[in-house]
């Protein structure tokens, strides 16, 4: 085997997770060898230096050796050398830790802290009504401040609170 196609080694050395990703990657430029941006089919040879970018890092792979199947992970080193120069890793390490300290605010799942400010600020909109048992006949309003609440409306109402009393 001379030369194999650049998205079935990084799928097989298991750079990118499906061939499908290592062909859009080749498709969309981040995948160069010598600073040129190759094609999926693109051959490669042992001794080749292959430039990956994942934003924010570009990692840099040498082939040590061709494949045309995937290998288990504790054998991708006999295929691959990572090369990829310190600066880089550092920069990985400090978007790392930078995702956990600086999230942007509203991004992603909520943290424990907002999910409370959250649950108190809609218990607050509710104005303590979370629960249907602590309704009441308090409300009385009349035509004039509610044109559009009927008298089958203020039965349904009455009826929903006897059954709720009896409840108890």
């Amino acid at each position: 085997m001379k030369e194999v196609r650049i998205d079935k080694w990084l799928w097989a050395t298991r750079v990118f997770k499906t061939r499908t990703i290592a062909t859009t990657a080749c498709k969309l430029g981040r995948v160069t060898i010598g600073g040129m941006t190759v094609k999926p089919s693109h051959g490669i040879k042992v001794g080749d230096c292959i430039d990956v970018r994942k934003p924010p890092v570009t990692y840099s792979f040498e082939v040590i050796a061709l494949l045309n199947n995937r290998v288990g992970a504790k054998l991708v080193p006999q295929y691959l050398k990572n090369v990829t120069s310190p600066d880089q890793l550092r920069l990985l390490e400090m978007v790392k830790i930078d995702g956990f300290v600086n999230r942007q605010r509203g991004m992603g799942r909520p943290t424990k802290k907002e999910g409370r400010e959250l649950q108190d600020f809609t218990d607050d909109a509710f104005f303590g009504f979370d629960e249907p048992a602590q309704l009441d006949d308090s409300f009385d309003w009349d035509e004039e401040d509610n044109p559009l609440w009927t008298q089958e409306d203020e039965a349904r109402l009455n009826e929903d609170i006897e059954r709720r009393r009896t409840q108890k």
